[in-house]
């Protein structure tokens, strides 16, 4: 049982996400009058569920009735379909393409409406705000037991994450919630396989996995790093407030579900879960944000560790700026580049940008001549350009003078990318055929590793 200071730091946390994090309610999954409508045999909060269709689907939903005999067969039915689709595809794919459900009528069910890009839709805008989020408190997740989790939450009814929570008071810190979640916590259990990711929370740390596997169960941190030291600094209320504060509120942790969390198959064949670090997380909305406010036309440098995640950051970068919207809805790139020295392309980071962007011709791996290159430079599907930095010497015998445009530039390994003749071509390029043109804008983001360099966390 938790402790006082426990409950106490747990509800501080609820009463957060519900008092001005934009979650619709509270539920406390172990109260004697708590609602029934949470399956511990599926992991999913049907009311939730059902209420989030009806509210934005009607006439989709009207048809999974019809193909039933009553409207609780139906839910029961699509319920356990739902569940199906989860553990074939995943959450985060069944959150994002939602499912086809076929009885008599063929119906397109969403599960949830993330916001687009610009704000010209006002539907769709609207049915983003449909959305209910939801946090449980003492979850009973296993059935025919009374093993609760701490804090667990959940969109449109279905599990997104979990969280165990230590208080430094009682005695407990993060590494006692991790020694919970690989010995106290059967992986198998619908919900805690279903959740994108599970959290072990304390005052001044966190801890995150994307998969649970017993004693084998590998935790990262997900700090913000205190200055020079790993962990988190001094901040008011508690050390660990902007997990919930910041990453957990509504608009942000949407956001995040929807664009920063990938599905992926390891070496071995066995699917893989992607969530990024805090400080993947913050450097991307960082920079996101100043590009929105600023448009193009300034240079920016990301520091990252051996390790930390470099190449995704660079994706999930490449990704965002490639659909950016100005504060007036216009779009603020025209193309994004993505370069490195490498002669072989970075096939890491061209997997990973090609996880978000599976629509044909919108990534152009620039594999050939600098003749391909120009013609990706010049043309108007590909949004994302990946290249070596040598081609771009040769390119101005393919191209006289690019029309006017904005390029969001993202160089890796910039520390020896940015010096010598390619470097001097490549800004000669993208600043419209000529040196001192300003036919075409540019955004420098570039990347550079550091070994004994680390802003924002530890490595692992």
């Amino acid at each position: 049982m938790a402790g006082p200071s426990e409950r106490a730091f747990e509800t501080a946390i609820c009463e957060s996400l519900v008092g001005s994090g934009g979650y619709s309610a509270v539920k406390v999954g172990n109260a004697a009058d708590r609602d029934d409508d949470f399956s511990a045999d599926q992991g999913l909060y049907t009311a939730e569920l059902f209420s989030f269709i009806g509210a934005t689907q009607p006439e989709e939903w009207e048809k999974v009735r019809r193909s039933h005999s009553s409207p609780d067969e139906a839910q029961r039915a699509f319920a356990a379909r739902l569940s199906k689709e989860i553990d074939s595809r995943g959450t985060v794919d069944v959150l994002r393409h939602g499912l086809v459900y076929a009885g008599h009528e063929k119906a397109e069910i969403r599960l949830a409406y993330f916001r687009p890009a610009s704000g010209l839709n006002a539907d769709l805008e609207a049915k983003y705000h449909a959305n209910r989020l939801t946090v449980t408190r003492q979850l009973p997740y296993e059935p025919s037991s009374t093993k609760t989790v701490d804090v667990g939450l959940f969109l449109n009814g279905i599990p997104v994450a979990t969280a165990e929570i230590k208080n430094h008071l009682t005695g407990q810190t993060a590494e006692d919630a991790k020694a919970q979640y690989r010995r106290d916590r059967d992986p198998r259990n619908a919900l805690l396989r279903r959740a994108i990711v599970h959290f072990a929370v304390d005052t001044e740390q966190v801890f995150m996995t994307t998969r649970l596997s017993g004693d084998s169960t590998r935790f990262l941190p997900f700090n913000r790093g205190d200055g020079d030291r790993a962990g988190n600094p001094a901040r008011p209320g508690y050390r660990t407030g902007y997990l919930w504060e910041e990453v957990w509120s509504r608009d942000a942790w949407l956001d995040l579900l929807a664009r920063f969390v990938l599905s992926t198959t390891d070496d071995l064949g066995k699917k893989v879960t992607l969530f990024p670090r805090y400080h993947q997380w913050s450097a991307v909305l960082a920079l996101v944000a100043d590009a929105r406010s600023e448009g193009a036309g300034h240079s920016y440098l990301v520091q990252h560790s051996a390790g930390s995640g470099k190449s995704n950051t660079i994706a999930w970068l490449a990704h965002r700026l490639s659909s950016l919207h100005s504060l007036d809805d216009k779009p603020v790139f025209d193309k994004v580049v993505v370069i490195t020295d490498r002669l072989v392309l970075d096939r890491q980071l061209q997997e990973t940008i090609y996880q978000f962007e599976r629509t044909h011709g919108v990534v152009a791996k620039i594999d050939q001549d600098s003749k391909q290159l120009a013609e990706a430079l010049t043309g108007e599907h590909s949004r994302i350009v990946i290249t070596t930095i040598q081609k771009f010497p040769h390119v101005m015998k393919h191209v006289e003078e690019l029309s006017s445009r904005r390029y969001a530039v993202i160089i890796d390994e910039a520390h020896s990318s940015q010096t010598g003749d390619s470097a001097k071509e490549m800004k000669k390029v993208l600043g419209g055929g000529t040196a001192s043109s300003d036919a075409s804008e540019a955004s420098l983001l570039a990347h550079a590793e550091a070994a004994e360099v680390s802003l924002v966390d530890e490595v692992p």
